[in-house]
Parts: structure tokens; sequence; C-alpha cells
């Protein structure tokens, strides 16, 4: 393997064997081939693409080079639900408990915040007492007792991965769609799942700005967990505003919590509700999704999906009960009269990030306590003073956090429609 043959073959736009990408990408999981070269092949990637036979090579590639979640004979559908990521985006704390109700099994691998967007494990953490990191042994028994568990993804679970993102991160080469795609469902796979939802967000508070592009992402990781033998589907989900009304770590928990037990934001309960529905009906658990959203809402007026979520969080050493503070509020208001016109949704992540409750640096310590709550939705009529969002915070960065959130909300003069929260189903080609 001449590693400088492949590097330029895929510079040159020509199309890499899976033989190759074995052997590239084997070398760089053992130290074989350097840190320069799997750049520059990164890079190569970003310019060149791949094709879907040359995608699901290197998702293999990816997956065989660590354990993968390994599950007893006749021990149950296993299903998950991955997400691209966005501000005040909870769903996997909801959605997870919803589908154990259902009888599948849930093993969900989730992570940390990025950039501006929050993470699932930081929101779990925000719970007294919560481990995000079980062991293979112990994810296993809190699947087999509860039905889900929502933990980080063990030390031998697709190192590969690990070492390619880092190079990503500082080589210019994340916003690649074959190396998300790889990314993402080497990861998804390695829980050796029977199907998968995905929720490809676009918009201003998402990875892919525009909505073509993570249409392009989303049919990828479509196909490709197709080829590995998976059944997935996607929707495509608007992020040009947060989820739900509420954005931070305790916040997210507390509309969570209220979600379930059937007070939650209307959007938010849409959302996961049209998630949940693709999978059981993928699994044949349900005919149809009017059959599937109906029995979700039985789960969530019974409260039985809130007595599931409160089962995981103990089996995961956490407790509900114990308060979760929440930082002072001050309000932010409408400079003027109008119309929700547009949100800057990464820049609210932003300012969550500047009140503590994200990293600007690995190992920062988070303020659970601080975050967002939107009393405004796009489309809606304001009056000049009006209270728009409300930010928890602390006396360091409450100035300049509120200053960046007014900044960015745009209110027009003329009324502006909102656009659709599910945009598209996207399946296999």
């Amino acid at each position: 393997m001449n590693p400088v043959a492949i590097i330029t073959k895929k510079r040159d736009g020509r199309k890499l064997s899976a033989d190759e990408i074995q052997a590239f990408m084997g070398g760089f999981v053992r130290g074989e081939v350097p840190e320069y070269q799997m750049s520059a092949l990164a890079m190569a990637i970003f310019f060149q693409g791949m094709e879907a036979d040359e995608r699901a090579a290197l998702v293999d590639v990816m997956l065989k080079s660590g354990a993968t979640l390994q599950w007893p004979k006749n021990f149950g559908t296993l299903v998950d639900k991955h997400s691209t990521g966005g501000i005040g985006d909870k769903t996997s704390l909801i959605i997870a408990p919803l589908l154990a109700c259902c009888g599948l099994k849930v093993p969900m691998i989730s992570g940390r915040g990025l950039g501006a967007t929050g993470g699932t494990l930081d929101k779990l953490e925000s719970i007294p007492g919560f481990r995000t990191n079980l062991s293979e042994s112990e994810i296993h028994a809190v699947v087999d007792k509860v039905g889900c568990v929502i933990t980080g993804a063990t030390a031998d679970l697709v190192p590969a991965d690990r070492k390619l993102y880092a190079l990503r991160d500082v080589s210019g080469t994340v916003p690649s769609i074959p190396l998300i795609c790889a990314s993402i469902m080497s990861k998804k796979l390695a829980e050796n799942l029977h199907a998968l939802v995905l929720d490809v967000k676009w918009g201003s508070g998402a990875f892919m700005r525009k909505q073509d592009d993570a249409k392009t992402l989303a049919q990828a990781m479509v196909d490709t967990g197709a080829r590995m033998n998976v059944r997935t589907t996607a929707l495509l989900t608007d992020m040009n505003q947060p989820h739900g009304r509420m954005a931070g770590n305790a916040v997210e928990i507390d509309e969570s919590v209220a979600t379930l037990q059937g007070n939650g934001p209307a959007d938010l309960t849409e959302i996961c509700f049209a998630l949940c529905a693709e999978l059981l009906v993928s699994t044949g658990v349900e005919s149809s999704s009017a059959a599937a959203i109906k029995r979700l809402n039985h789960l969530i007026s019974s409260n039985a999906a809130y007595e599931k979520f409160r089962e995981m969080v103990e089996a995961q050493g956490g407790d509900l009960d114990e308060p979760r503070h929440i930082a002072p509020a001050t309000e932010v208001v409408a400079p003027n009269a109008g119309y929700v016109a547009s949100m800057n949704v990464e820049q609210l992540g932003m300012a969550i990030i500047e009140l503590g409750g994200g990293r600007k640096k690995l190992g920062d310590r988070l303020d659970f306590s601080t975050g967002l709550e939107m009393l405004v939705r796009l489309g809606d009529r304001v009056e000049k003073n009006q209270p728009i969002v409300r930010v928890f915070a602390h006396h360091a960065g409450v100035a300049t956090a509120c200053k960046m959130v007014a900044e960015a909300i745009t209110i027009s003069e003329q009324p502006v429609t909102p656009p659709p929260l599910v945009v598209e189903r996207i399946v296999p080609r």
C-alpha cells in the first residue's frame, strides 16, 4: 500500500477501492500512516467527495477498528435515533423512554456539546448523580432492565472516528458530507441496531445551513445504513429557531420532564412523535404513523413515559427529585413593534456558552444553571419593550449574553410565515 498513490488518486477525483480504503485507514489506526497523510486524504475527500460504495467501505473499516456492542440472541429489537444537533434539541431525552415503553431496546450512545450546539450528556449531567460513563457491561444491564440507556461511548468503540475527527477539527475538513456520514454511521452501527432514524437539521442553528446540503447528507446516511443492513430513514427538520422553549442544560431537563408529563411545547412534542413513529413503523410495532402517534399520546397521558425516564435516570445513578438550580432570570425585550422575522440560532448557542453553559475550551467546567427561555417564535407579533427572551444567568457574562441574544433576533414590519418543522422524509434510494 502506497499512501501517496491513494491520496493522489482521490485528489484527482478517482474512485478508491474498498481494499485501498481498508489499507489506508487500517494503517492510520495502527500508527503506520502519519497524521499529515491522513489530513491530506481528508482534504482530498472534502473536495472530491465519495461515491456510495466508497462511503460504505469507509464506514465499514471505521466500524471494525474497535469493539461493537454485542447482544444476546433474542434480546429484542434494537433501535436508536441520531440528530445532527441544534440549539434546544432535547429530543433524545424524550424519545428513548417513549420507545422503551413500546418494547424496543434503545442503547443510545450520545455526545457532548460541539461548537454552539449543546450535548445530550452535558444536559443529563445536570441531574445530580447521573452517570454518562457506563462500561459495556453496565450498558447491557441498564438496557436489559429498563429498555433504554443514554451514555457516552466506551474507549474501545470506533477508535478510528476519534482519531480522524481530531484531525478534521484542525484541518478544516469537518464539513465534509462523506466524513460526517462515516463518523455518525460508524458510531451508530457499533450499537448493532436493527433500525435507525436520523434527524438531519438545516438552518441558522444547524451544522448544515442550506436545506439542500442537509438533504444530501441525510440521503448519504440513509443509503449507507441500508447498505449495512440497518433499516434507516431520516427526517429533514428545521433549526431556524430552537426546539421547544428552553436552551441550556438544567432548563432543558426541566422541559423534557414537562413534555413527558404532557405539558411540553407543541413543536417539541411533534418532532419527538414524528421520529418515534418512524421507528415504530419500520420495526413493525405499529402499522402506520397515525397508530404510532395514538400510542405515543397514551404513553404521555398515562405517565408511563415519564416513569420510564425516571427509571432510566435511577438506573444510571441520578436523582430526579434532587433540585436542579436555575440561575436568576433577566429579560431581553423587543426594541420595536413588529413580527419576529428571523433568529441567528447559532448566536443564541454562543450566548449560552458565554454564560458558562457550554465550553470555550476542552476541560471547561459547565454551569448547568444557565440558559435561555424563548418567549416568542418565528412569525409572532410583538410590541415594543415586550419580553422576547429570558436569560438565566449569574452576574458574570449576563450583559454580554443579553446583547448577543438581542442582536440574534430580527423584528420586521411585515408578517412572516415560519418554515415547517418537518420538511421532508428521506428513505433509501
